[in-house]
């Protein structure tokens, strides 16, 4: 008998010491639930100058500071708001830097993420080409205008900006034609004469501006909701990472606060760090002086303006880019946990 308890009790331990060692993926957040920190974070950004704090986070590894340096930063780069959003509900990134336009809808779908801080807010402007004739917005009538992706924060902003000087949006020369471009691509288009004006983030209306194609003709902190005091990046966690890793989750807020922070009080050492990731997420940088530039026209912050989001989701609705909800039914208060932020700021002061 003895022998036989012996036999159970190490086949007992050994099992136990299997299902440690080989329970779930590692490699990756998503999903063990253990808490036990992961060996990789899965971090979302934009192409964009916009997205100037996680720039910096990522290039003076202030992530790997409050996450500890054996967890691999893996950055993934999008294009836009949608793919991103995208990514972030199917588990394919575990948190990153996006929009609010594309983010709130995808987030009326799946509802599983949520807004944890802001990272910067304006930035975008409205850039029209210098032959077309624009010299205020109401001259836009009978013009095709561009954004970068369909539903994007600022095909929202258009939207707002057109409805302030009683626009419409249309198909024909009756009001303003909104197409989608990607900003490089849209900035040959507009050297090709192919569209009349563009509503995009910086550092390209400056850009046009330097080649002599167009100009700014409504700045950023004129751009609605909020003459551009309105969230255009936001840093967003998905529900499972900010389960099991809630203090990773405010490890990258405070992350994002340090990025702000250095770019505030060393925006000259701010250039080369932003064009150093530039160049890593899309293959090309860009002349400090169209960083610089830009940065101008940003309002770095950790703060969100609920209020602001919930008025582009409204104009979203109208749009038909967030269906099956009435704008006097929308409810996004568990899209934002700033709970977090909070916390970070109290023990910041």
């Amino acid at each position: 008998m003895k022998k036989t308890a012996w036999l159970l009790a190490l086949i007992l331990l050994v099992g136990t010491v299997l299902t440690a060692c080989g329970g779930g993926d590692s490699k990756s957040s998503g999903g063990s639930g253990d808490g036990k920190k992961p060996e990789t974070v899965r971090v979302g950004i934009f192409k964009n100058v916009t997205h100037a704090a996680g720039y910096v986070a990522l290039e003076n590894k202030y992530f790997e500071k409050y996450w500890g340096e054996g967890v691999k930063v893996e950055v993934t780069a999008f294009d836009n708001g949608s793919d991103f959003s995208t990514a972030l509900a199917t588990d394919q990134i575990d948190l990153g830097f996006v929009g609010p336009g594309p983010s709130t809808n995808q987030y009326l779908k799946s509802k599983n993420f949520k807004v944890i801080s802001g990272s910067n807010n304006g930035g975008a402007v409205l850039a029209v080409r210098k032959d077309a004739g624009i010299s205020s917005v109401k001259d836009l009538v009978g013009k095709t205008v561009a954004i970068p992706t369909r539903g994007s924060t600022n095909e929202i902003s258009l939207r707002l900006l057109l409805q302030q000087e009683g626009l419409k949006v249309t198909t024909d020369k009756s009001g303003v034609e909104i197409i989608a471009r990607a900003p490089a691509d849209t900035l040959v288009a507009m050297r090709q004469k192919e569209v009349d004006a563009t509503l995009i983030p910086e550092p390209w209306g400056t850009q046009m501006e330097k080649e002599g194609i167009g100009q700014i003709l409504v700045d950023w902190d004129k751009i609605p909701p909020n003459n551009g005091n309105y969230p255009l990046t936001i840093l967003v966690a998905s529900d499972k990472f900010l389960k099991d890793h809630r203090d990773m989750a405010k490890g990258a807020i405070q992350a994002n606060i340090d990025a702000i922070n250095f770019i505030k009080s060393n925006p000259d050492k701010s250039y080369d760090l932003i064009n150093n990731q530039l160049k890593k997420l899309s293959g090309k940088g860009l002349d400090n002086e169209l960083i610089k530039a830009a940065l101008s026209r940003l309002n770095l912050t950790p703060d969100v303006s609920k209020e602001a989001i919930e008025e582009m989701a409204k104009v979203s609705i109208d749009a038909g880019f967030i269906k099956n909800v009435k704008k006097e039914e929308l409810d996004l208060s568990k899209f934002l946990d700033l709970s977090l932020l909070d916390e970070v700021k109290k023990e910041k002061k």
